[in-house]
């Protein structure tokens, strides 16, 4: 049998996946096969890897806010901290946060502050309350 060649469409798609791993080195960039492999290779790496850059951004953003609360004695510990936030119905995410913690410390102490006059007053409300229980 003859051997048919299949023409521009199959060069077409070749190109197109060469133009994918263009950057690639060695045979990755000129061998179709290994392209092929390459590519999927790649897509793979990058879906896994934009789920832990989440977790990493996370890590860190949590990690200055420790350092922060700790170093200037706010709070004992990150978990107090933010169990407090969440209980005083302020809403800020850790990335917020973090960068309050960064750039404009004074605000945090500020946060930190409010925080704690309300926390006072619960306390000192719910001694109230037992003394006069009985």
């Amino acid at each position: 049998m003859t051997r048919i060649t299949r023409g521009y469409i199959a060069r077409r798609r070749r190109t197109k996946i060469r133009l994918f791993a263009s950057s690639f080195r060695g045979a990755h960039s000129r061998l179709t096969r290994t392209i092929i492999q390459q590519k999927i290779r790649a897509l793979v790496s990058s879906h896994r890897d934009r789920d832990k850059r989440k977790r990493d951004f996370r890590r860190l953003w949590i990690t200055r806010i420790n350092a922060v609360i700790r170093k200037d004695f706010i709070f004992y510990s990150y978990s107090h901290f933010l169990h407090n936030l969440d209980k005083n119905r302020l809403l800020f995410n850790r990335k917020i946060v973090a960068q309050i913690a960064i750039l404009n410390r004074n605000c945090l102490y500020m946060i930190s502050n409010s925080i704690k006059k309300k926390r006072n007053s619960s306390i000192l409300r719910k001694n109230l309350n037992c003394k006069f229980d009985y």
